[in-house]
């Protein structure tokens, strides 16, 4: 009985010390363990030489393309003359500010308050002039009496009510002399 006993014992504490042995190889085994300590050290201060070596990347004030864009098209560059450039206020005390790319005719940088965008211009069928940063889900719609800067991934606008000078006054020339109504109540455009 007293040799039964044993058998069960020592099979549960393998268990137990099987069950809480790491998943991955044991030190033992791995090369850095089969290192001598001196090695170790010398391969420690090789890996700390090279990373003060190369240091960290220094940042630069504007994002700088990943791959060469393709040139805008006349359409494009047309669109591009008409964006509204500079300094422009917004709802609630917010701004952005819109910059032409000097090296790139046609692509903008738009930024603001924790947020900075490079982005280019997208015809479209309604006359807005529209700017996207497809790798960021920006897209900027410039309309004659405000603009906007939508969030596609989130769904949600991250700058509204934005307007320069020309803008704004295009905005006041509305209230006191509103377009026609989309919907004839009159019953004279059957």
């Amino acid at each position: 009985m007293l040799k039964m006993t044993a058998f069960w014992v020592i099979s549960l504490l393998t268990l137990s010390a099987w069950a809480q042995a790491p998943a991955s190889p044991s030190k033992a085994t791995s090369s850095k363990a089969v290192q001598s300590k001196p090695a170790q050290a010398n391969a420690n201060a090789n890996a700390k030489q090279n990373a003060v070596k190369t240091g960290p990347k220094p940042k630069t004030q504007r994002p700088t393309p990943l791959a060469p864009e393709t040139p805008m098209g006349p359409d494009e560059l047309a669109i591009a003359d008409r964006v509204h450039q500079g300094h422009l206020p917004c709802e609630l005390g917010a701004s952005v500010r819109m910059e032409a790319d000097d090296s790139q005719p046609g692509y903008f940088y738009l930024h603001g308050k924790g947020f900075r965008y490079r982005m280019h211009p997208v015809a479209t069928t309604t006359g807005a002039i529209r700017l996207e940063d497809r790798k960021a889900g920006a897209v900027w719609l410039q309309l004659a009496n405000k603009s906007m800067l939508m969030d596609q991934n989130k769904g949600r606008r991250l700058a509204d009510e934005c307007a320069n000078a020309e803008q704004v006054a295009f905005a006041e020339d509305m209230k006191t002399t509103p377009p026609p109504s989309l919907i004839d109540t009159t019953g004279m455009g059957r």
